[in-house]
């Protein structure tokens, strides 16, 4: 299977920021952009692009949703030297949530919202930092504060009983939990916990705090699928609201968003303008995605 990647939904602003981050870490750069013309938002930009390895995409379309800090990205750095220079790039425009400074789990550590809103989490780890440069990290509020190790070990159970999967790359391990008196966090809720799915880290933590935020579609996250029967499997396992079911998009039992995809569609998007333009008006027709019916729409087939 490929990398499950992160999607981020912009106004108009996808394909400057998709810039803008490649700029920030070396081995990074943007891979396709492709233009979708006739959606619910107008013309609208879908640009991939690569982070240290990690892949992201970002598509422009409107005004519908925006970033909130319960889904950031962890940036792990070598050096401090390091978090300071990614720091003085991403601070301009933007809002401090922590301050940058040391603290007891990290020498060098700070936790933003850059100039599109879009929160990273800053954080010198030393020698460790050779694996996965960024890890996107899941914040737990509101009414789903307190279920983030249930919500970690529901996402594992799905992974590893998907299709032709190997598990021993998808685990957890909760680092650390809060103790008494930290009201109003509850006691052994978690603090941070990490976990893999199909070898990608996340992060997750719960946080009782005020907060006047909570998942939403401005950031999901796209599991691209081989097969129909992985397409099947994923949407049967992870949708739980209906009203959000629309075009590959569903909502898990936490209000988290993903992307049920084929593993086909950029290949099916790459083609023409007619060819792209009828593979865009089947799939806005759709809930589920069915690889046949898109398939038969790229090549001017009837699809009903």
């Amino acid at each position: 299977m490929q990398k499950i990647t992160p999607h981020l939904w912009f106004d108009r602003q996808a394909r400057e920021a998709a810039e803008f981050y490649v700029s920030l870490l070396p081995g990074s750069r943007v891979t396709n952009v492709t233009n979708l013309s006739g959606t619910p938002s107008g013309d609208c930009d879908l640009v991939s692009f690569e982070l240290a390895g990690v892949p992201f995409m970002a598509m422009s379309a409107g005004p519908s949703f925006k970033f909130n800090p319960s889904v950031s990205f962890q940036i792990k750095c070598s050096t401090t030297q390091e978090v300071d220079a990614i720091w003085e790039q991403l601070s301009p425009g933007g809002k401090v949530l922590v301050p940058i400074g040391s603290y007891p789990f990290s020498a060098r550590y700070g936790w933003l919202e850059d100039r599109y809103a879009l929160s990273w989490q800053v954080m010198h780890v030393g020698a460790s930092s050779s694996g996965q440069k960024i890890t996107p990290v899941l914040m737990f509020v509101g009414d789903v504060c307190g279920q983030t190790e249930e919500a970690v070990n529901f996402y594992i159970s799905v992974c590893a009983g998907a299709p032709d999967h190997a598990i021993g790359d998808t685990e957890a391990d909760v680092l650390a939990r809060y103790g008494r008196g930290e009201e109003p966090d509850q006691e052994g809720t978690v603090r941070y916990a990490q976990f893999s799915l199909f070898g990608q880290e996340f992060g997750a933590m719960d946080s009782a705090r005020e907060h006047k935020f909570t998942f939403n579609e401005a950031i999901s996250f796209i599991i691209p699928c081989d097969t129909q029967e992985e397409i099947d499997y994923f949407w049967a396992k992870l949708s739980a609201d209906p009203k959000a079911e629309q075009c590959g998009w569903l909502k898990d039992k936490y209000g988290l968003s993903w992307q049920i995809a084929p593993a086909i569609i950029r290949e099916l998007l790459g083609g023409n303008d007619e060819e792209r333009g009828r593979v865009a008006q089947a799939f806005l027709k759709m809930k589920k995605f069915d690889i046949a019916t898109l398939k038969r729409a790229a090549a001017g087939q009837a699809t009903v």
